[in-house]
């Protein structure tokens, strides 16, 4: 009776092992499910990328608004009787060494008061 006993939990064992090691197991589900999550995750972020992309272009491709903003940010260039005035920085001043207590305004983005 012992060795019956033996025989099938072999005998089951061995009916198991495809199931969780074998070719088509769990264990593979379970990693090709997370490739798969983790590949889910990189295409919704280079479509997202793409999306941004593909706008830039049409928008270069159908107005003039966008070349010229180009023009002006990344080449410098300034329209027929414009005139260009750069304010630079006060050299020496960082804005960790002001101690004012006033709050610093950034040239950029004025700023808005809350209350």
């Amino acid at each position: 009776m012992r060795w019956l006993t033996l025989a099938l939990a072999a005998l089951l064992l061995l009916l198991q092992y495809p199931l969780w090691l074998g070719k088509g197991g769990w264990l593979k589900v379970w990693d090709y499910d997370r490739q798969l999550t983790q590949q889910k995750e990189a295409n919704r972020k280079l479509e997202t990328r793409n999306g941004g992309l593909d706008a830039e272009v049409r928008d270069l491709k159908q107005g003039y608004e966008a070349i010229e903003e180009r023009a002006r940010f990344e080449l410098g260039m300034i329209k027929q009787d414009e005139v260009f005035v750069q304010i630079p920085e006060r050299a020496g001043t960082e804005k960790s060494a002001v101690k004012s207590s006033e709050p610093s305004v950034n040239p950029k983005k004025p700023e808005r008061a809350t209350r």
